[in-house]
């Protein structure tokens, strides 16, 4: 375990949100708990807020070199099972970022985190010249095997040259940083002026994860950075980021893997009813759009 400072302003002074629900003697190892449908709810890290720019962050935590090596040992089947519900988010992602980035017409795309590439190819599919980074072996030789061009690694490591993409995208991902002001920097390199970074993350300032407290289900331990609207344009215009929009965004998600959720997060008392119920009825593979107003997606571009 090690402490940190403010990955924001860089102050070590600090007040306690939520204390560690992880034992003090815990070591990072792959597992569930760095899966994407990790059920791993509430078992997190000490969550702390900067007393000067407030932004909220795990303090202590693991080393960054271990955690790397978890994400890189990743595999997760339940994600593919998930396929048409994530499909469909994305298409929808997508109309607000061509309002801002403009018409793909063949112009490069980068998807940090991009897992097995539902967005990559969705993207692709939209008329953009997309491509993908993702430091999980099992995901980018999905990704591969799909004929989608997904690298395996991270930003620091994929060798693109500087100015290579007009959008860079980071769906569900920001969070998951250890140091998101460096990988923001990355981003900002390797976007051409003119640019588009989109980035989809938890809002831990919104109504919604004030009134769970420490029931809040994204308090977990492959959460890091915890952002709110605020903070997060912060951390976009300290890299240089000309901040554009934001707003609340949802997601779809397959029935049945919704009812799984619940019980995960909420335990079995209410999580198992509601799983026979939608095996009873057969609806365990309809989508449904589910906006719990704690997701938001903030649109920012580099300067011209």
């Amino acid at each position: 375990m090690r402490f940190v400072s403010c990955n924001l302003c860089g102050s070590d002074k600090s007040r306690e949100l939520y204390p560690a629900t992880l034992p003090d003697s815990h070591q990072v190892k792959a597992g569930s708990a760095f899966n994407c449908t990790s059920p791993d709810y509430g078992r997190h890290y000490r969550i702390v807020q900067c007393e000067q720019c407030r932004l909220v962050y795990a303090n202590p935590r693991g080393a960054a070199t271990d955690v790397l090596q978890a994400y890189e040992l990743v595999e997760d089947p339940l994600y593919l099972q998930e396929r048409q519900g994530r499909e469909i988010t994305f298409r929808k992602h997508l109309e607000p970022l061509h309002r801002i980035a403009g018409q793909p017409n063949g112009r490069r795309l980068l998807d940090v985190g991009a897992y097995v590439g539902v967005f990559v190819e969705v993207a692709r599919e939209a008329g953009w010249a997309a491509e993908g980074i993702e430091p999980s072996a099992w995901a980018a030789r999905h990704a591969q095997q799909h004929g989608l061009a997904v690298r395996q690694g991270t930003l620091a490591s994929g060798g693109w040259p500087d100015e290579s993409f007009e959008v860079i995208a980071m769906w569900d991902v920001i969070e998951h940083f250890d140091d998101p002001l460096c990988e923001l920097r990355h981003a900002f390199r390797l976007l051409r002026p003119g640019g588009v970074i989109v980035i989809h993350t938890i809002d831990i300032g919104s109504l919604t994860a004030k009134v769970m407290g420490e029931r809040w289900p994204f308090l977990m331990e492959m959460h890091i950075t915890f952002f709110t609207r605020a903070t997060l344009r912060a951390m976009l215009e300290k890299v240089g980021f000309e901040y554009a929009r934001d707003h609340t965004q949802g997601r779809y998600l397959r029935l049945g893997y919704l009812a799984g959720r619940v019980s995960a997060a909420f335990g079995p008392l209410l999580g198992r009813p509601v799983e026979w119920l939608v095996g009873k009825l057969n609806l365990a593979e309809w989508p449904v759009p589910i906006n719990t107003l704690d997701l938001f997606t903030a649109y920012a571009r580099k300067p011209v």
